[in-house]
């Protein structure tokens, strides 16, 4: 894989409440995390998932589909990083539960963040 990340076929503990990966698939990154996506565990979020991005230039799924909880400042992370997204012209799209769905409509960010229910879709949407 350019740039040196190689996948990993387990997650790696982030933190004592976050756990993630990712692997390439049909030509898009797709990051998996589980745990809880919060104050405590924003920070290394986003370092790892920049370490990542900044390695490969593929569109990007975010699968949220095996979080717990999401705070306001998991929230703020997924904004910096649709914007971020966005500014690097990069295809960026996230999967959610239904308590991530839940908290993402509750502040009206679902078109900004591309929610899609699955992962399926969100493979479709980039392929398209």
């Amino acid at each position: 894989m350019p740039g040196g990340l190689d996948p990993i076929s387990e997650l790696q503990r982030l933190t004592v409440s976050l756990r993630g990966g990712f692997e390439q698939k049909d030509g898009c990154l797709v990051f998996h995390f589980t745990g809880q996506l919060d104050a405590y565990s924003e920070k290394q979020f986003m370092e790892y998932v920049g370490d990542v991005l900044k390695a490969n230039k593929l569109p990007s799924v975010l699968d949220l589909s095996k979080i717990d909880f999401l705070d306001s400042s998991g929230l703020g992370a997924l904004v910096q990083l649709a914007k971020q997204s966005t500014d690097a012209k990069r295809s960026f799209v996230l999967v959610g539960n239904s308590r991530v769905t839940q908290t993402i409509k509750l502040v009206r960010l679902e078109e900004f963040l591309h929610l899609v229910e699955d992962l399926p879709t969100a493979l479709n949407q980039l392929a398209a």
